[in-house]
């Protein structure tokens, strides 16, 4: 198989606060068929000592990539299926509206459709909110934003 032109690694914290890495350098992670990394591991204390570890066991440099694959892998592994890849990420910051516009609703602040269910609105508002949380780079007005759609529609559903 042939190198790829930027080896990759995907990093994700645990549901015990660790961090566990997935890195490929000899092909690009795939979904159907599921591609396994070249290598992984858990247990890594930060987010930094998870990518010096990987670079470590690729012995070349590793371009960082989204924590869905490190997710993926990691499911992988306790043997249940990946998670269902997102269709997007959310925007950082909300777009800017022209004056004299309406704002946007509570559903395309989430990106769902009106009529979603209690659940469906629940992922929605938790991947909106680790994106765009400030602790995490994310934009403190989009943020709020993020909050304030998701308990409107709360009050709705209830």
């Amino acid at each position: 198989m042939s190198e790829l032109a930027s080896a990759v690694v995907s990093v994700t914290r645990t549901a015990r606060g660790r961090f566990f890495w997935a890195a490929w350098w000899t092909g690009a992670p795939m979904l159907s068929p599921f591609r396994k990394p070249d290598a992984s591991n858990g247990g890594a204390r930060s987010h930094e000592d998870a990518l010096k570890d990987a670079s470590r066991a690729s012995g070349r440099h590793l371009s960082e990539t989204e924590p869905y694959w490190a997710r993926a892998v990691n499911r992988m592994l306790r043997g249940e299926a990946p998670p269902p890849r997102p269709t997007q990420r959310p925007s950082q910051k909300p777009a800017e509206r022209p004056p004299g516009t309406s704002p946007r609703s509570a559903w395309q602040v989430l990106g769902l459709e009106k009529g979603a269910s209690l659940a469906a609105i629940k992922r929605a508002h938790r991947a909106h909110a680790l994106w765009t949380h400030p602790d995490r780079g994310g934009d403190p007005e989009a943020f709020l934003e993020v909050q304030r759609a998701y308990e409107r529609l709360l009050r709705r559903t209830r």
